[in-house]
């Protein structure tokens, strides 16, 4: 079994309070739901391993950004769920555990952000040039720091 930084408690509230903060900071400047894929991350990790305090704690901060960002409250954390309990399994079937299951994990949470966004408020060019932004700073956060 192997460790990841998203294992230990201290880390992921740290984590948690830096996505929190810099939501909050970049709802200013429309950079919508920054650091969402992480905290899918994180998500999946709480619920693989149960570690249901820190589980608490992911959806707490995934309120947070859902009010920040005008989404309604527990629409990630059920989009998360959804993406956990029907299509993460499939995806694990077809293909063995790599290190890159993190990447492929927060490309299909931010399609279903997509989906959802366009549903919600429509879709404009800014919005989707924005989430793939995120997408994009989600993925090399990851890979630097996860």
């Amino acid at each position: 079994m192997t460790r990841n930084n998203l294992d230990n408690p201290f880390f992921l509230f740290i984590v948690l309070l830096i996505a929190i903060t810099i939501n909050t900071i970049a709802s200013i400047h429309f950079l919508l739901v920054m650091l969402a894929g992480i905290l899918f991350t994180a998500f999946y990790r709480c619920l693989r391993k149960r570690y249901l305090y820190s589980l608490a704690f992911v959806i707490i901060s995934f309120l947070f950004i859902e009010i920040n960002t005008g989404l309604k409250p527990f629409s990630l954390t059920l989009l998360s769920l959804f993406i956990y309990i029907f299509i993460l399994p499939k995806e694990e079937n077809s293909m063995s555990y790599s290190a890159g299951n993190s990447y492929i994990y927060i490309i299909f949470f931010y399609i279903g952000l997509i989906i959802m966004w366009a549903i919600s408020f429509g879709l404009t060019e800014d919005i989707f040039i924005a989430l793939v932004i995120n997408t994009i700073i989600d993925l090399l956060f990851l890979g630097a720091f996860l």
